[in-house]
């Protein structure tokens, strides 16, 4: 079936609502001046324009830096309006040779041109909110069409883990044909994914590791504690790797963001009471997103999960969970050193949120650490190697 679409056929469901921002949790973005637009809205946009060889070369672009950025194959509408072809933690502004008719131009021009005479939303207004909303465009398993120029088909997420969708593709008379998209055609030819992002608030391994040389570069070497006498003796503890044995959202959400927190006392050297009120609990917090494509595999990270591990330090706490967003809460827990004997508890929150898919919680003791230094520990659906060097 067959059927042209134009933007300006949608403009009656763009309706004013009030002044209150809502956020029913659905796929849907609110504008600050209170009209609302959905996914399904945007994927129609996208698949309304021309889009060719020079667009899909942009857009290959931005996912790829993202990857090379430690994220997803995402590509936002942030960068698309504001720094066409540039990914996630991309900070160089794009050079305006690069795209001389970028995906935003076609965008823009379609919407003043179909909603410009509307009174239920305004052209610009629509361009506005659609360039500072989370919307992005996914490219599931892009690597697979690396120089392709095949026009994508383009869908949306649903939001309520369906394996299929209604998508969206383009052809050269200018009529849009609807599709049933499923992860197997993703496959076997581009598509395009409207959903929103997850990620990009967090900082990956990958931008941590470039911040600081100390967290290593993955699968390479990490530098290890001085040993230069007993008193100052300390080792680290790294999480060489990492493998997701599962999917945990739906293809339309992209792979999985894992977010890595440990509490501990870093550097427990403490020789009388007094010394020991001194110590406050370090949190380390970064994410690791695992592509669709690399599910199964092990992936070699080398990330310090805590840099001054002392003979004093009896445990620490460990969290990871998949994110899914939701409302803000903490666990509580406790990390223990230990002093004259006696063991010392310091309580530590982590945060998370309600939505989470929590992997593993817990104490990760000394001796298990030192026990099973280098081997492959199952966490759940995740497996992970970690070290003390």
């Amino acid at each position: 079936m067959k059927r042209t679409l134009i933007l300006g056929c949608l403009a009656g469901i763009f309706l004013p609502l009030a002044c209150e921002r809502l956020d029913n949790d659905r796929d849907l973005h609110t504008g600050g001046n209170g009209y609302i637009f959905t996914l399904e809205d945007v994927a129609q946009l996208m698949a309304a324009v021309p889009v060719g060889e020079a667009q899909i070369g942009e857009v290959r672009d931005a996912v790829s830096a993202s990857c090379g950025n430690g994220y997803d194959d995402e590509y936002t509408m942030k960068d698309l309006f504001l720094t066409p072809g540039a990914g996630i933690g991309t900070e160089t502004a794009t050079r305006v040779e690069a795209y001389p008719e970028p995906l935003r131009d076609l965008l823009t021009e379609h919407v003043r041109r179909t909603l410009g005479g509307t009174r239920a939303l305004d052209a610009e207004q629509f361009l506005d909110q659609l360039s500072s909303s989370d919307v992005q465009i996914y490219w599931p398993y892009s690597e697979l069409f690396e120089g392709s120029s095949e026009r994508p088909v383009i869908t949306f997420d649903p939001g309520d883990n369906s394996v299929r969708n209604i998508g969206y593709l383009r052809r050269e008379d200018g009529s849009v044909e609807e599709l049933i998209v499923d992860e197997e055609m993703a496959c076997q030819r581009p598509v395009w994914v409207i959903s929103r992002n997850a990620d990009a608030e967090y900082q990956s391994l990958e931008m941590r590791r470039r911040e600081d040389p100390d967290w290593g570069t993955g699968g390479g070497i990490v530098t290890s504690g001085t040993r230069a006498s007993n008193k100052n003796y300390f080792q680290t503890l790294v999480l060489r790797s990492i493998q997701a044995n599962r999917q945990f959202d739906s293809w339309f959400a992209g792979g999985s963001e894992f977010l890595v927190k440990v509490g501990a006392i870093e550097d427990f050297t403490a020789s009388t009471e007094a010394e020991l009120r001194l110590y406050t609990p370090s949190v380390t917090d970064f994410l690791i997103v695992v592509r669709r494509n690399q599910v199964g595999k092990p992936v070699d990270f080398n990330a310090v999960l805590v840099s001054e591990w002392t003979g004093m330090v009896d445990n620490c706490a460990f969290m990871m969970v998949e994110d899914d967003g939701g409302t803000l809460t903490t666990w509580k827990c406790s990390a223990m050193v230990r002093y004259n004997s006696k063991s010392y508890g310091f309580e530590i929150e982590l945060p998370l949120h309600s939505r989470d898919d929590i992997v593993w919680r817990g104490a990760l003791t000394r001796t298990y650490i030192e026990r099973n230094c280098g081997a492959v520990g199952h966490f759940g659906d995740v497996d992970l190697v970690m070290d003390l060097i």
